[in-house]
C-alpha cells in the first residue's frame, strides 16, 4: 500500500480539487435556505415551489449517485468528475439568470443531477489515491468540507443576500461559477489520468432505472410531507417496495449471467460498510434537519436577518471543520468508538440547544453558540471518521459505486430527517397558536432521536467487533 501511495505523487494537490468540488455540491444542499424568502418575495414563488427549489436539488442528486459512481469506476473517475464538474457550474449560472420560480426548480433539478454526477468521483479519487493512515487522513479533511459546507451555508448566503439589494439571491448561484471555472483548470492539470487498461463494462442500465424509481418513489412523499400530511402520496412507498424488489431479483440475475451488477451486494455483508451505511443514514436524519428548522425559527420566528442566522450556525461549522481534521488522523487508532464517542457529543450539543431554545432566553442565538459548538465538534468525530471506517474494506475498483450506494444513503436521510422536523416543527406551531420556541424545540427533539438511532447502531458495531475477538470494525486499517 505505501509503495502505491508513492507512486501518486500529486495525490495532495489531486485532494484539493476534488475538496473545492465536493465543497461547492454541498454548500448548494443549505445555502439556499436563506434565501427563500427573497425568492417568494421578487419571483412570486409559491410554497410548493419553493419547496422544489430545496428538495428537488436533494431528489435528483440521489437519483444518479450509483450509477455515476459505476460510470466513475469503469470509465475513469478524472473523466466523470470532470463532465460533472462543467454541467454544474453552467446549471449553477442558468440558476442565477431564473426569470421565474417555475424555471428555477427545473434547473435545480438538474443542477442536482450534475451534483450526484460529481459526489461519488470524488470519494472514489480518495479511495484509490490513498490507503492506510493517509486515506484516514485525507477522509479527514472531505469530512470537514461536508460539515462546512452544510453548516456554513446560511452564513454564506446571508452575507451575500446583504451585500445586494433586488435579485441579490441570484448570487448564491453564482458564487459556483468562477470557484467552478478554477477547478475545472486545476482538475484538468492535477487530477490523475484514467487508468485504461482492462475491460470497460456497459452501465447496467435495467439496475440503474429500478433503482433510481426506488430513490424517487421513496423520497417523493418525503417531499410533499414538507407541504403538509394532507398532500402526501404515501402509495408511492409502495411502488417503491415493487422497485426495490424489482432491482434486487435482476441485480441477482446478473450477477448470476455476467457477474456485472450495478451493486454488488457482497459489500453489504462487509460488517464495517453495512454498519457504516446504516448509521449515516441515521445521522443525516439528524443532522441536516438542524439547519432546516433553526434557519426558519431565526428568521421567522425571531426577525433575525439572513446574514444574523447564518452566524447561528457558525459555532457548529467551526466546531466541526476542527473535529474533522484530528478524527481522520485519530480513526486508524481508535476505530468505531470514535464515531461513538463523536455521537455522544452530538447528542449532549443538541440537549442543551433544546433547553435554550425552550426557554427562550433575550439574545437566544448567543446562548446557543456554546452547545452548537458541542455538537459541532461532535459531528465533526462522526462524519469523517465513519466514512473511513465504512471504505476500508471496499476494494479501491468499487470504490466509486460503495461511495454512491454510501452517500445515497445519507440523501435519503437527509430527506426522511428534514420532513419528520418540518412536519413535527409546523404542526406545533399551528396548534400552540404561533409559539416558535416551543415548535423549534420539540422539532429538534426529533433530530435527537435520529442521532440517538444511530449511537445505537454503533455502540451494536462495537460490540460486535468485541464478542468477535476483535477491535470495532474498521480499527487498525
Amino acid at each position: 500500500m505505501g509503495d502505491r501511495q508513492q507512486s501518486v505523487p500529486g495525490r495532495w494537490r489531486a485532494l484539493a480539487v476534488c475538496l473545492i468540488a465536493g465543497f461547492m455540491t454541498l454548500l448548494d444542499v443549505s445555502i439556499v435556505n436563506v434565501a427563500l424568502p427573497s425568492l417568494q418575495r421578487e419571483l412570486g414563488a409559491s410554497s410548493t415551489e419553493l419547496s422544489w427549489v430545496v428538495s428537488g436539488y436533494a431528489l435528483t442528486f440521489g437519483v444518479v449517485l450509483v450509477s455515476s459512481g459505476r460510470l466513475g469506476d469503469d470509465y475513469g473517475r478524472k473523466r466523470m468528475l470532470l463532465i460533472a464538474l462543467a454541467l454544474f457550474t453552467l446549471t449553477s449560472a442558468t440558476a442565477g439568470l431564473a426569470p421565474t420560480a417555475l424555471a428555477l426548480v427545473i434547473i435545480r433539478l438538474l443542477q442536482g443531477a450534475a451534483a450526484g454526477m460529481l459526489s461519488p468521483q470524488v470519494t472514489g479519487l480518495i479511495q484509490q489515491l490513498f490507503s492506510g493512515s493517509e486515506r484516514g487522513r485525507a477522509f479527514g479533511m472531505f469530512g470537514a468540507t461536508v460539515g462546512v459546507s452544510t453548516a456554513i451555508g446560511p452564513l454564506l448566503g446571508g452575507l451575500l443576500l446583504e451585500a445586494g439589494s433586488t435579485g441579490s439571491w441570484r448570487y448564491i448561484f453564482w458564487i459556483n461559477v468562477p470557484i467552478g471555472l478554477v477547478a475545472l483548470v486545476l482538475g484538468l492539470r492535477l487530477l490523475p489520468r484514467d487508468e485504461t487498461s482492462g475491460r470497460r463494462q456497459p452501465l447496467d442500465v435495467v439496475g440503474s432505472v429500478l433503482l433510481g424509481g426506488a430513490v424517487v418513489t421513496l423520497m417523493l412523499p418525503l417531499v410533499f410531507a414538507e407541504q403538509g400530511p394532507a398532500s402526501v402520496p404515501w402509495w408511492l412507498f409502495g411502488v417503491c417496495a415493487l422497485f426495490l424488489a424489482g432491482f434486487v431479483a435482476w441485480e441477482r440475475r446478473a450477477i448470476r449471467t455476467h457477474g456485472q451488477p450495478l451493486v454488488d451486494f457482497a459489500m453489504l455483508r462487509i460488517r464495517s460498510y453495512a454498519f457504516g451505511s446504516a448509521l449515516i443514514v441515521l445521522y443525516f436524519a439528524g443532522f441536516t434537519s438542524i439547519f432546516f428548522v433553526l434557519s426558519i425559527y431565526f428568521q421567522q420566528g425571531k426577525g433575525y436577518s439572513a446574514l444574523a442566522t447564518g452566524l447561528v450556525g457558525t459555532p457548529f461549522a467551526v466546531g466541526s471543520g476542527a473535529a474533522s481534521a484530528v478524527g481522520g488522523r485519530l480513526v486508524p487508532r481508535f476505530g468505531r468508538p470514535l464515531v461513538v464517542w463523536g455521537l455522544v457529543l452530538v447528542i449532549v450539543g443538541l440537549t442543551a440547544t433544546v433547553v435554550v431554545l425552550l426557554l427562550d432566553p433575550a439574545h437566544v442565538g448567543w446562548f446557543t453558540a456554546a452547545p452548537l459548538l458541542v455538537a459541532g465538534v461532535g459531528s465533526g468525530l462522526v462524519i469523517a471518521p465513519n466514512q473511513t471506517l465504512t471504505l476500508s474494506e471496499i476494494p479501491p475498483a468499487e470504490g466509486g459505486t460503495a461511495a454512491g450506494v454510501f452517500q445515497t444513503g445519507q440523501r435519503i436521510g437527509t430527506a426522511i430527517g428534514i420532513s419528520a422536523a418540518g412536519a413535527v416543527f409546523f404542526g406545533q406551531l399551528a396548534g400552540s397558536g404561533g409559539d416558535y420556541s416551543t415548535a423549534v424545540g420539540i422539532s429538534l427533539i426529533v433530530t435527537l432521536v435520529f442521532v440517538a438511532l444511530a449511537l445505537v447502531v454503533g455502540l451494536v458495531d462495537v460490540r460486535l467487533g468485541r464478542r468477535g475477538g476483535g477491535t470495532a470494525s474498521g480499527q487498525g486499517t
